[in-house]
């Protein structure tokens, strides 16, 4: 059985790595096989512990995600969490059969986004989401169900989101036998605030069982929300190197949370992550060498992390 409470620890911050897929799903470019490979090696090394290795989708339309079973193979054998996303019964079946330690689904708060996005009401996907549980339990597999509720604080086909619908998702989510939920600002209509009641509600709902945060920047919130996420009971949050990423099916969507810029704000706010921060920084050259003409964001690394404080990363 999947081993919820082994890859998120009670009362432990873990940061997400989603760069290598949500990061690059609207990119002109991606790096090689190769440069990725490098990218989770040097950020395992600097004490990143989560990486979201791809998506399973047909090489064919998304070939920056053609090598998501190398990547898989790679995170798992440095002993590293590795997490797929799956839009359908196929693309489950996929991951499964790869091996990826947590597999993502989505579903929408909102029936318009759901519609545009998976192209199917709610009620159909809260049932797709129910055979994934069954398909992996069938399978024998210790893969991790994580359901992602997208536009959970707001919507840019329907503006505003009842707190309380994104609970009744999430419930009806856990009801279906998924292991975690993840809660989505999709597009950042959400201040600290508003995120703060959804993780209250979360953190209440829960339980001892951990839940995901997935932030975007686009209007400037994306830390002040992640401090009050945490302040809120939330202990897992997404973010991507170099603040890469969007969603195709929401208007306005801007890159997620910048990885390096929220490890600086919980280090700095005394929160251990584990994670050596100026490593992490280095780390961009990859992007800038592999995607020239990509936009890379991030506060910290232009003006650089301030004289003497330390960074330590994971024993290895």
């Amino acid at each position: 059985m999947a081993d919820v409470n082994r890859v998120y620890p009670a009362g432990q911050v873990a940061l997400r790595e989603v760069g290598l897929r949500d990061g690059l799903q609207l990119t002109k470019s991606f790096p090689s096989t190769e440069a990725k490979s490098d990218w989770i090696r040097r950020e395992h090394a600097a004490g990143v512990r989560h990486f979201e290795v791809g998506s399973f989708l047909p090489a064919s339309r998304f070939p920056q995600f053609a090598d998501v079973r190398t990547l898989t193979d790679l995170a798992n054998g440095l002993g590293a969490h590795s997490l797929g996303l799956a839009l359908n019964e196929r693309g489950a079946r996929d991951g499964l059969e790869a091996g990826v330690t947590e597999l993502t689904v989505v579903m929408s708060a909102t029936e318009a986004h759901n519609m545009a996005n998976a192209r199917r009401p709610r009620e159909q996907s809260l049932a797709e989401i129910a055979n994934t549980v069954r398909l992996r339990d069938e399978a024998g597999s210790a893969t991790l169900i994580n359901v992602g509720i997208a536009m959970a604080t707001g919507c840019s086909l329907s503006g505003h989101v009842d707190p309380g619908e994104v609970e009744r998702l999430a419930e009806a989510c856990l009801d279906a036998g998924v292991d975690l939920v993840g809660i989505a600002d999709t597009v950042g209509y959400g201040g600290p605030r508003q995120v703060a009641d959804l993780c209250r509600r979360m953190t209440a709902l829960m339980g001892d069982r951990p839940y995901v945060v997935h932030l975007h920047d686009t209007r400037g919130m994306g830390l002040a929300n992640a401090l009050a996420a945490y302040d809120a009971g939330a202990r897992v949050f997404d973010a991507s190197l170099a603040g890469l990423g969007g969603c195709p099916f929401a208007p306005g969507a801007t890159g997620n949370v910048v990885f390096e810029d929220l490890v600086y704000l919980f280090e700095t706010a005394g929160i251990r992550t584990g994670i050596d921060l100026e490593e992490v920084i280095a780390i961009r050259e990859i992007l800038s060498r592999e995607m020239p003409d990509e936009t890379l964001h991030g506060t910290l690394a232009q003006a650089g992390p301030p004289k003497g404080m330390t960074w330590r990363a994971h024993a290895a």
